[in-house]
């Protein structure tokens, strides 16, 4: 097992909330926001990962013969896709919204929200 695809899982997150901290456009923080999801992939191909491993949904496999890889990592990844998708779908459509009302999306100059 490699620790490789970990820190590249770091790295990828590192990156995403460096350009979330920086970001002086709602646009851009959704896809900063993005890149973080997307980190999340990588940790959990790598936590799934099996050395030579074949897929689960195999039935000629013979049980102990070589080893299978997680079928629930691979959901969770699924599932972690969709989630993203939607969540950035959300973000986008009420970054539309702020635009129409108030006529900007860069965060400084959105004093209404301010409490």
């Amino acid at each position: 097992m490699s620790v490789v695809p970990y820190l590249v899982a770091g790295w990828i997150f590192l990156v995403g909330c460096y350009g979330l901290a920086t970001s002086r456009n709602l646009v851009h923080a959704v896809g900063c926001l993005t890149v973080c999801q997307s980190s999340t992939y990588v940790l959990l191909l790598a936590a799934g990962y099996r050395d030579g491993g074949t897929s689960a949904v195999f039935s000629d496999v013979k049980p102990g013969s070589r080893p299978l890889v997680d079928p629930v990592v691979q959901a969770l990844a699924l599932t972690d896709v969709v989630v993203g998708a939607t969540v950035t779908a959300l973000l986008l459509s009420l970054v539309i919204q702020v635009a129409k009302r108030h006529g900007t999306v860069n965060p400084d100059e959105l004093s209404e929200l301010r409490g």
